[in-house]
């Protein structure tokens, strides 16, 4: 099955005009033709069906013949992961997170942050393809890149933990994890969060947790920390 993404597309609509990149896409590279089905989400849960009536290269055009509500989890995931050095990982955490199973990230710079810019565009570009080959029909949700002083100040809703390498007393992540509650998770740069940043997340009722006994990359965390509550929520 292959998924298209239209983030305009809504259950009212009876026909979708693909634009010309992407109609060259389906008829040339994919070779699809008048009366193929394609499945196509807008991101937002839906899922269409479409019956193609004009097979053109630079106007592709197909009628809706289905569309269905995918079912949603019952916890929110949201990882607040600092950008690291080298951006390729970055966006290597976005593409597994994304096929894993998050719902919104936001890149947060910290005290010890070497990258303090994002390409939010080509991030996002990460995105709407993990989740088409992933086959989820929910897109998460990239925040703007934020100070971490700014991002702690936040009303924040369910679980909140802080994951860090400093010798103080934590749990572990698996320990800490209700079923089926939002959980918001913090990750830190390459150089760990400062002590300071990590006593202002205590100070704003973020838990300490460890994810286990070596140290990781702060891709590798993010990953682990989301599988761990994918995999608890199953």
């Amino acid at each position: 099955m292959q998924l298209f993404y239209n983030k305009d597309l809504t259950q009212n609509d009876i026909e979708i005009r693909f634009s010309k990149e992407e109609s060259r896409h389906i008829v040339k590279v994919l070779r699809k033709s008048t009366s193929d089905i394609l499945q196509i989400t807008n991101g937002d849960g839906w899922l269409f069906s479409a019956e193609i009536i004009l097979a053109d290269m630079k106007n592709c055009v197909a009628k809706i013949t289905s569309s269905k509500q995918q079912a949603t989890r019952e916890y929110k995931l949201h990882l607040a992961v600092a950008p690291t050095k080298m951006n390729d990982r970055y966006e290597w955490f976005l593409e597994k997170a994304t096929e894993i199973g998050v719902d919104t990230i936001t890149p947060i710079i910290c005290d010890n942050s070497e990258r303090k810019v994002i390409k939010a565009d080509r991030y996002e570009k990460i995105l709407r393809s993990a989740m088409k080959q992933s086959l989820n029909c929910y897109l998460p949700k990239l925040n703007r890149a934020i100070s971490f002083k700014e991002y702690i100040a936040q009303d924040f809703i369910g679980q909140t933990v802080i994951a860090h390498c400093e010798k103080t007393n934590k749990k572990s992540l698996k320990q800490s994890l209700k079923p089926n509650q939002d959980i918001t998770i913090l990750i830190g740069p390459e150089g760990d969060f400062s002590s300071n940043e990590i006593e202002l997340a205590l100070q704003h009722g973020f838990s300490p947790v460890t994810l286990g006994e070596t140290r990781l990359r702060t891709e590798t965390a993010a990953i682990v920390a989301c599988h761990s509550v994918v995999f608890n929520n199953e």
